[in-house]
């Protein structure tokens, strides 16, 4: 790891999140594990204050505020848990990644769909396909009705 890595979050090639921005919290993991889980802190909580950030543009807040909007609190905090790991250090780890990987999601701008006609071969195909189907009901009918 090197000295870079250590010291922030790489999100993506653009972002990176300083360490110094994240805050960890470890507690007591519920769930099944006997008496190691009851004793053992290794439930870890990780916010980001995404509102008071200095590595994000206002757009990027924005975009983050609006996607990550049922992760955050009301003060712009964004959290992520991770307890399903046996120690602190490896639930310390994915929460990281949780968290990196909900912030590159929220940051991909969708393309602009481009609006499309139809060609002109695939319109005379289906008014060519509606004529023979006109014209097979047709041949169904009987002379009784006309």
């Amino acid at each position: 790891m090197s000295n870079s890595a250590s010291t922030h979050l790489t999100v993506s090639p653009e972002l990176s999140i300083p360490r110094s921005e994240l805050e960890f919290r470890a507690s007591r993991a519920g769930g099944p594990g006997g008496q190691h889980v009851n004793t053992s802190s290794t439930r870890v909580e990780l916010s980001w204050d995404v509102a008071n950030s200095s590595v994000v543009s206002d757009e990027q807040r924005a975009r983050l505020t609006t996607k990550l909007r049922s992760r955050m609190t009301t003060a712009g905090v964004i959290r992520v848990v991770a307890s399903d790991r046996r120690s602190q250090s490896q639930n310390r780890a994915a929460a990281e990644e949780r968290l990196a990987d909900a912030v590159r999601r929220a940051l991909v701008v969708p393309r602009k769909r481009r609006a499309t006609k139809p060609t002109r071969a695939s319109k005379e195909k289906r008014l060519d396909s509606k004529r023979r189907r006109s014209d097979r009901k047709k041949g169904r009918r009987g002379d009784f009705g006309e």
